[in-house]
């Protein structure tokens, strides 16, 4: 029998495959493939395959989101006809009515009854009728610890430290999808993570749905930094990367800790959405385009290798051309590395779906092209100043290129490097020269 998660894996009694999404779904996928394989259940690929279960882990962020985890369901269903198939993860949590009614669907599991997939799929088995858990999730007060479990993203290693969020952005549905923020217990994370550095793995990569609230359920405003300073003294860990934050988070004080951290990557991701104050008040972000200015400011006083990531989204509701070139002009003086371009999509039950002065998809293409290409030029700048530099890497995975085995890997603030070597760097850190513009970045 076998049974498929969106990754995909196999039980004693079959195989199992198993999809998933953002790094926190990742996460949990991981989680699920490890209390399966605990209970008998073996991986496979689903290419591979014919699944005896199905397991697609949801996401529900956008309208597209939600249609997509439906095309998975029906396209495992498809593929795999007699198979049990179970929707689990963010999209089930809120349309839990949609997916009872797919007559493709066995099993529809919340976020907090993933820890116990192998006990509602194993129901199903021995009871042969249609299984609907789902617990309210506004309700849950408590971090669920899913295990001692190590998802690992080649030789980095993702470590899920909170979960819900408190924020109620207007475009955003995830507040009602995860719940309020509950922290994860911090013995729990040093636990995983001294595991996580006795297996040879030298980077964590700290993540959760709103990172920067770690502790504030437990009435401790520094409990990220406290945690933090924490994990950099787990021997064995070079280095510790944070996931997204809310910028609000980099105060004066915080960085005073911080820059004492000498694991602490130097690659921060801001969770900006938009560089205009009257979009970013209808977006209900907390915070103005000067304060992130500041910010900004005080990242490189901090560190003068720093590496700057974004968000944005263009086209969101009432975004006139003078607000949208508020943004550009404000990205274009920051000169962040990266920026990662969203077009806005109305979620439905968000109150940015029903305002008033949705945008034309046409203007929000122009828009995004028109950063994309700000975050191309960016990106060129930051690597030009590379060339001739000694840096740090640690390499990831090897390719071949015309007969030329290279070695690529990150620099601590997240830059992609490759090496062209013939002794095996896999898992390595090691201190290389740039030379040119091919051994740099995503696109070379």
């Amino acid at each position: 029998m076998k049974l498929w998660i969106a990754i995909k894996m196999v039980i004693k009694k079959g195989y199992l495959s198993l999809h998933c999404g953002c790094k926190v779904n990742q996460y949990e996928t991981n989680a699920m493939i490890q209390k399966f394989k605990e209970a008998g259940y073996e991986i496979v690929n689903i290419n591979d395959d014919i699944s005896d279960i199905c397991i697609v882990n949801t996401c529900t962020v956008t309208n597209m989101s939600d249609r997509k985890s439906r095309q998975a369901l029906r396209k495992v269903k498809e593929k795999n006809y007699n198979a049990i198939i179970v929707a689990v993860g963010c999209y089930a949590q809120v349309a839990k009515e949609e997916l009872e009614k797919m007559p493709e669907i066995d099993v529809v599991l919340g976020n907090e009854e993933k820890k116990d997939v192998v006990k509602y799929v194993e129901n199903f088995i021995n009871g042969n009728n249609k299984v609907v858990e789902i617990e309210d999730i506004a309700t849950q007060k408590e971090f669920k610890d899913m295990g001692q479990i190590t998802y690992t993203e080649k030789t980095r290693a993702v470590i899920k430290v909170q979960d819900g969020c408190n924020q109620f952005c207007s475009y955003c549905i995830i507040p009602y999808a995860r719940g309020r923020v509950r922290s994860r217990n911090q013995e729990s994370i040093i636990k995983e993570i001294t595991q996580i550095a006795q297996k040879g793995i030298k980077e964590v990569v700290i993540t959760g749905i709103h990172v920067a609230s770690y502790g504030r359920d437990f009435g401790n405003e520094n409990g990220l930094i406290e945690l933090l300073e924490r994990i950099n003294e787990v021997k064995g860990i070079s280095r510790i990367r944070l996931g997204s934050l809310e910028p609000k988070i980099i105060t004066e004080e915080f960085m005073q800790r911080l820059v004492k951290l000498e694991k602490i990557c130097h690659h921060f991701h801001l969770s900006l959405q938009s560089g205009c104050d009257e979009t970013l008040k209808r977006m209900n972000r907390k915070y103005t385009v000067s304060e992130v200015e500041e910010i900004i400011e005080r990242l490189r006083r901090y560190y003068d290798d720093v590496i700057l990531t974004t968000d944005i989204i263009v086209g969101f509701p009432g975004e006139t051309d003078e607000e949208f070139n508020k943004t550009y002009e404000f990205l274009k003086k920051a000169k962040l590395y990266k920026m990662h371009v969203f077009q806005y999509s109305p979620r439905k039950g968000t109150r940015a779906a029903v305002m008033p002065g949705q945008v034309d998809g046409n203007i929000k293409e122009k828009r995004s092209k028109k950063l994309i290409q700000l975050s191309n030029e960016n990106e060129k700048y930051y690597h030009d100043k590379l060339i001739g530099k000694t840096v740090e890497v640690l390499f990831e995975d090897k390719e071949n290129d015309n007969g030329v085995t290279y070695y690529k890997g990150h620099t601590q603030n997240y830059i992609l490097i490759k090496y062209r070597s013939d002794e095996n760097l896999e898992n390595t850190l090691k201190e290389v020269k740039i030379l040119d513009n091919f051994t740099i970045g995503d696109t070379h």
